[in-house]
C-alpha cells in the first residue's frame, strides 16, 4: 500500500509555489515558547555580535522583532546584545534555535543547545551624547566614558559606531575632548604592568609602504638591554603590517603569559596585539573606520596612545612621515599633529617624543610580507645589498629610543645603535626572538607569477606614489598571501633609461596577478623627469 506524501503545496500569487512539510514544521517547533536553543554559526562578523533567528520562530512573531534590530540574549546569568538577522533557510537555524556568530557565541560563553531567552535590547543611553556631538556640542569626560563603555559591551551596532566616528572626525574634537576620549578608550580594557621604570615602544602613523623599521628597532634596543615589548596590528587595507611580516619568520599569536615569559627573558618581542584585551574599543572602532576610509587626526591620536598605554609603555617614540602621497602631506600638518600627541601624552603621564621623517617614497625595496622580511634579514646580516634607506631610518629611530636610557648622553644613541647592528648583536637578538616565539622555516622566495614594469623614457625618478604602490601590492594578494607584493628596483633620484625595470609585481594566483598588472598599466606610480633639472624638487628632507 502506497503511503501518500504528506507534503502540502502552498499556492502563491506573488511567486513560485512553495512546498512545506507539516511533519518537519511540527518537529521543529520549540518546546517552550519563551526559550530557544543556542546554535553556533561559523561566521566571523569582525567585532560585531550577530544573531540569526528563523522567520517561523514563535518568539520572532510574538515579540515583533525586525531584521537589524538589537536583541538581548540571556543564559545562566550571561548576557550579550546582538544585531538580529532573520533567515528563511532551516539549514542555518531551525525555528526553535537562535544562531550566534563566532564573536557573540564566544562572548556569551555557554554550550551549544543551551536554552536562552531573547528580549528587545534597550537603546544605549550614550547615543544621546553622540547626537549632541553631531549637533556641535562639546562632550564631557563622563560622556566619552559612557560611549566607550557601551561600545565595549557591544551595545553599539556598526551603524551607531559609524555615527560616532563621523561626529568626532574631521577635527571636531578639541584638545580636551581628545584627552577625554583617549582616557576613556584606555579604561575600556586591561593594562599591562611590566613593573619596570622604563618600557620603550615606537609607532609609525602609517601610510608608507615597506617601512618595516620596528623589526630592526626592537632587536637593536633589546640588545642594548632596554625593555621593548612590541605588540603590532595586522594590516587591513595596507600590503603588510609588522605582525604580518614577523609571521613569515616566527609565531606572532602569543598568549599574554607567553609574551611575558619571552619579554622577561629576551627584553623584547614582536607579537600580534590581538590576543590581549588592550583598549578593545579601539579595535571595534577600527573595524568600522577602515572600510569607510575614516582616519581623522584626533581619532588616530586616541587610538595610538590608548593602545600603547594599555600595553604598559612608559616611553614612546612616534614616527610621522611627511610627503605628497603620505598620510601627512605638509609640514604644518605634521607639527600640528605633534602638538596633539604631546598634549595628550603629557596628561596621561607618558614620556613621548615625535620624529618627523621623509615620507616621499616607500622605505626599503620590498612591499609585502615576504619581500619586507627579506629586506629586514639583509639589514640585520649586514648584507652589502641591504636597503640603505631602511637601514638608515631604523638606526635613527633606534638611536632616539636608546637615548631614553638615562645612562646614555644625548646624541650618542645613533652610534650605539649602529655598533649593535654592525657587530652582529642585533642579528643575534633577532634570532633569539624568533626561537623564543616559535621559529618557522624561512623561505623568502616571492610569488612565482612575475610581471616587470618598465620605464617609458630616459630621465630621473622624481616621484613615487605611495598610495598607488600599496594598492598594486594589495591587489597582487598581500598581505593575506605572504609571497605577493612589489619589489622596487628604482628609488627617488635614480637615473633611468627607457626599458629599465622600475619594479616587479609578484603574485600567487592568476586573478590577483591580472588585477595588479591592469592597475599598474593604468598608473604605474612612478614619475620620470626629463633631465637633471627635474631633480631640483628632490631637496634633501
Amino acid at each position: 500500500m502506497q503511503i501518500p506524501n504528506p507534503r502540502i503545496r502552498l499556492l502563491t500569487t506573488t511567486g513560485p509555489d512553495r512546498i512545506i512539510d507539516p511533519i518537519v514544521r511540527l518537529n521543529s517547533l520549540p518546546m517552550s515558547t519563551d526559550t530557544l536553543k543556542i546554535r553556533r554559526i561559523a561566521i566571523d562578523t569582525y567585532h560585531e555580535n550577530v544573531a540569526y533567528m528563523h522567520r517561523e520562530c514563535g518568539i520572532y512573531r510574538a515579540e515583533g522583532f525586525q531584521a537589524l534590530s538589537k536583541i538581548l540574549v540571556s543564559a545562566n546569568g550571561a548576557k550579550v546584545v546582538a544585531v538580529l538577522n532573520v533567515v528563511d533557510d532551516s539549514s542555518i537555524v531551525l525555528p526553535d534555535q537562535l544562531g550566534l556568530s563566532e564573536q557573540a557565541f564566544t562572548q556569551l560563553n555557554v554550550a551549544e543547545e543551551s536554552l536562552v531567552t531573547v528580549d528587545h535590547a534597550e537603546h544605549p543611553k550614550s547615543m544621546d551624547a553622540v547626537r549632541r556631538k553631531i549637533e556641535g556640542e562639546r562632550l564631557s569626560q563622563d560622556d566619552f566614558i559612557g560611549i566607550t563603555t557601551d561600545i565595549a559591551e557591544a551595545r553599539y551596532s556598526k551603524m551607531e559606531m559609524a555615527a560616532f566616528l563621523v561626529a568626532t572626525g574631521q577635527n571636531n574634537l578639541d584638545r580636551d575632548e581628545l584627552f577625554y576620549l583617549t582616557r576613556a578608550m584606555l579604561q575600556s580594557g586591561e593594562r599591562i604592568d611590566w613593573r619596570e621604570p622604563l618600557v620603550a615602544d615606537k609607532h609609525c602613523i602609517g601610510g608608507i609602504p615597506g617601512n618595516r623599521t620596528s623589526m630592526l628597532v626592537v632587536p637593536i634596543v633589546a640588545a642594548h638591554g632596554m625593555l621593548i615589548p612590541k605588540t603590532s596590528s595586522r594590516a587591513i587595507t595596507s600590503p603588510a603590517g609588522t605582525a604580518d611580516t614577523m609571521e613569515v619568520l616566527a609565531e606572532v599569536n602569543l598568549s599574554p603569559d607567553q609574551m611575558h615569559e619571552i619579554v622577561r627573558k629576551e627584553r623584547g618581542c614582536l607579537a600580534w596585539g590581538g590576543t590581549a584585551r588592550l583598549a578593545p574599543v579601539d579595535d571595534m572602532l577600527i573595524s568600522v573606520e577602515r572600510p569607510l576610509g575614516i582616519d581623522s587626526q584626533g581619532q588616530m591620536v586616541a587610538s595610538i596612545l590608548s593602545k600603547k598605554l594599555a600595553a604598559g609603555s612608559t616611553h614612546l617614540l612616534i614616527d610621522i612621515p611627511v610627503g605628497p602621497t603620505a598620510k601627512v602631506r605638509h609640514m604644518r600638518q605634521a607639527l600640528a599633529l605633534r602638538k596633539l600627541f604631546e598634549f595628550v601624552g603629557d596628561r596621561l603621564d607618558i614620556h613621548l617624543e615625535v620624529m618627523i621623517t621623509d615620507g616621499r617614497q616607500p622605505i626599503g625595496r620590498g612591499i609585502g610580507p615576504v619581500l619586507e622580511a627579506r629586506d629586514i634579514m639583509q639589514v640585520l646580516q649586514n648584507d652589502p645589498d641591504a636597503s640603505t634607506d631602511l637601514r638608515q631610518k631604523s638606526l635613527q629611530l633606534a638611536g632616539r629610543i636608546i637615548e631614553f636610557d638615562p645612562d646614555v648622553r644625548g646624541g650618542q644613541g645613533y652610534a650605539i645603535a649602529r655598533d649593535i647592528l654592525e657587530s652582529g648583536r642585533a642579528w643575534a637578538k633577532m634570532k633569539a626572538l624568533i626561537q623564543a616565539q616559535g621559529a618557522k622555516p624561512i623561505d623568502l622566495h616571492a610569488g612565482k607569477l612575475c610581471h616587470e614594469v618598465y620605464a617609458d623614457r630616459d630621465g630621473f625618478i622624481t616621484n613615487i606614489d605611495n598610495f598607488q604602490m600599496a594598492k598594486i601590492a594589495s591587489l597582487a594578494g598581500a598581505p593575506m598571501l605572504k609571497r605577493a607584493g612589489v619589489d622596487l628596483f628604482k628609488k627617488l633620484g635614480n637615473p633611468v633609461k627607457k626599458g629599465d625595470v622600475l619594479y616587479r609585481i609578484h603574485a600567487e594566483f592568476p586573478a590577483d596577478f591580472t588585477f595588479a598588472k591592469n592597475l599598474s598599466a593604468q598608473n604605474n606610480g612612478y614619475t620620470i623627469g626629463g633631465d637633471e633639472l627635474a631633480l631640483t624638487s628632490l631637496i634633501a628632507f
